[in-house]
C-alpha cells in the first residue's frame, strides 16, 4: 500500500448515517431524541440540504482586469433550502407545503390558500441526522417559507406524496443572519463504569466511559494475594471471555455500548 492510500482516524466517527428527520425544534446544546409532537412528517427518498453562495465579480467589465481577481469578488448573498418527499398529509404539513395558507379556525381539517404573504409564514425548521459515533448533525433553517407550493403524486396501490421545497430567508431585523446554521458534535452519551473489588486494586479512577469508547483496564492482586474470580459485564451481558485476560490481569474494553460493571475478588495465597 502506498503512503497516501489511507484514510483519516476519525473517518467512521464522522460519517453521517441514514435520512436523518426535519424538526419543528432542536436544542443543538441538549440533542436529546426528539418528542413525537416536534417531528415535522415521515419522508421518503432522503432529505437533501443545500446551501449556495452566490458572487459578482466587480472586476469582470475592468479593461486590463483578469477574471476572478480576489480583491474584487463579492459575495451577494446565500441561498439556503431544504426539499424532500413529505408521506404525510396533516393539516399542518399541507399548510407548510402551500406557504401562504390557513387553517380554518372553524374547521381544523380546511386549508386555504391566502393571497398576502404574512410574517407568520415564516418559520425556523431543523434537519437532524445521527453520526456513526453516536454523535449528531444539525441543520437550521432559518425562516423558512415553502417555495415549491403543494404538489401531491398519488400512485395505484401506493402511497401519496408531497414534494416539499423550504427556503431560508434573511430578516430585517437581523440583516447579517445569514438563513442557515450548522451543528457537527461528538456523541455526549456516557456509560457508568463500576468496579467491585475485594483484595484487588484497579488503576481506572473515572467513574464513566464515553459510547463507543475504549479503555484498558489493568488490576492488581494485593500483595499476598492471589485472583479467584473475575466477571466483566456490558449491559448486564457477562463478557469476560472477550474483555479480560487471566494471563495479566487485564481487562480491554473497546466499542463501549452499555454500562460497565467489573467484580474482581483475590483471596489470601494459601
Amino acid at each position: 500500500m502506498g503512503k497516501f492510500t489511507v484514510i483519516p482516524q476519525n473517518t467512521f466517527n464522522a460519517l453521517q448515517l441514514d435520512a436523518g428527520v426535519l424538526l419543528k425544534t432542536f436544542n443543538p446544546a441538549s440533542p436529546a431524541a426528539p418528542a413525537d409532537s416536534a417531528i415535522i412528517c415521515a419522508t421518503t427518498g432522503g432529505i437533501s440540504v443545500s446551501c449556495v453562495p452566490t458572487y459578482s465579480d466587480f472586476g469582470e467589465d475592468v479593461d486590463n482586469c483578469p477574471n476572478n481577481m480576489k480583491e474584487l469578488k463579492h459575495l451577494d448573498g446565500w441561498e439556503c433550502t431544504m426539499s424532500t418527499t413529505s408521506l404525510g398529509t396533516s393539516p399542518e404539513l399541507i399548510k407548510l407545503a402551500l406557504g401562504a395558507a390557513d387553517i380554518d379556525g372553524q374547521d381544523s381539517s380546511k386549508i386555504v390558500p391566502r393571497k398576502d404573504l404574512e410574517q407568520t409564514d415564516f418559520a425556523d425548521l431543523w434537519w437532524v441526522g445521527d453520526r456513526a459515533d453516536g454523535g449528531m448533525v444539525a441543520v437550521r433553517l432559518i425562516n423558512a417559507l415553502s417555495t415549491g407550493g403543494f404538489v401531491l403524486q398519488t400512485e395505484k396501490n401506493g402511497k401519496g406524496q408531497i414534494t416539499l421545497e423550504l427556503m431560508g430567508h434573511v430578516s430585517i431585523n437581523a440583516q447579517s443572519v445569514m438563513p442557515m446554521e450548522f451543528y457537527s458534535a461528538d456523541s455526549t452519551d456516557a456509560f457508568t463504569v463500576t468496579q467491585r473489588l475485594t483484595n484487588v486494586t484497579s488503576d481506572y479512577e473515572s467513574g464513566s466511559i464515553a459510547s463507543g469508547g475504549s479503555a484498558t483496564i489493568q488490576l492488581t492482586a494485593d500483595t499476598g494475594h492471589t485472583f479467584t474470580n473475575v466477571i466483566v459485564l456490558q449491559g448486564g451481558v457477562d463478557v469476560t471471555s472477550s474483555k479480560y485476560s487471566s494471563s495479566n490481569h487485564k481487562v480491554t474494553l473497546s466499542s463501549v455500548s452499555g454500562d460497565i460493571e467489573i467484580i474482581a475478588t483475590a483471596n489470601a495465597t494459601g
